[in-house]
């Protein structure tokens, strides 16, 4: 079998720097673009030491002081946390590109009659690699921030109410500023039919939205635990929608913003 050594190494020299970039974007450590083409070319260059024959635990070692070496050169060392923070997930961003671009090679190589799969010679060539790798990497991306973003606002929130107390997964929604008018207390949305609102004292709020004014069903708990702190001046008002939120059953109140951070 033939192997074109030049071309491994421009292959492996782009898919190196896209992780060492990732792995820089995602972690926000605005790395030079010459420390992360150092960090590749060391990458790179290690591949032609593939061609010796080595054992299998020798050859996993080397690759592993390789990466090392790679998110040094990139990163530099500013303390053993920040270098295994940027180990981790240098590694994390490439078992998550590898990974697709094996499932991606196993669908394009493979046809499969039930449970029988057979081999029908067409798999992922070097310019397909070149063109999806970026694309896989900047989805990881994009849905990492998103992921921390709403990782942040989740909280987990304990209301207690006359007869039972529930637990539901909070998100803090710098939108809801809504107040009850007379008593100024801040309105935390819950969903229809978590609590039994005929046990509860309801009354109605004025709310505004876009084109209309509404009124909204509300009820003061008992209190409210966010995060060990307890809430007894808010009311909770009943939505009659989902918020489709990946779970999410309450909305917080912005006024609360500052004793949460």
């Amino acid at each position: 079998m033939k192997v074109y050594v030049d071309m491994v190494f421009l292959l492996n020299f782009y898919l190196d720097f896209l992780l060492l970039m990732t792995t820089s974007v995602v972690l926000k450590r605005n790395a030079s673009l010459k420390r992360l083409i150092l960090g590749t070319l060391l990458g790179s260059f290690s591949i032609f030491f593939l061609f010796f024959p080595v054992n299998q635990i020798l050859l996993f070692l080397f690759k592993i002081l390789i990466a090392v070496g790679m998110v040094l050169m990139a990163f530099q060392y500013k303390d053993l946390k920040y270098t295994l923070n940027n180990l981790g997930y240098f590694y994390m961003i490439s078992v998550i590109l590898g990974g697709f671009l094996y499932y991606l090679n196993v669908e394009f190589s493979y046809s499969h009659i039930g449970l029988i799969f057979f081999y029908h010679k067409i798999n992922c060539n070097a310019l397909f690699l070149i063109i999806i790798s970026p694309i896989i990497l900047y989805i990881y991306n994009k849905q990492s921030k998103k992921f921390k973003t709403m990782y942040n606002l989740l909280y987990d929130v304990e209301i207690v109410l006359k007869k039972e107390k529930i637990y539901v997964k909070g998100f803090l929604d710098t939108g809801n500023k809504l107040v009850d008018p007379i008593t100024n207390k801040p309105i935390f949305l819950l969903e229809k039919g978590l609590v039994k609102e005929n046990e509860q004292s309801i009354y109605y709020v004025p709310y505004e939205t876009f084109n209309e004014q509404k009124l909204l069903k509300c009820f003061k708990p008992t209190y409210i635990v966010i995060n060990e702190k307890k809430y007894k001046n808010v009311l909770l008002g009943i939505s009659d929608k989902k918020f489709h939120l990946e779970g999410v059953e309450c909305i917080l109140n912005s006024k609360i913003m500052e004793d949460l951070k």
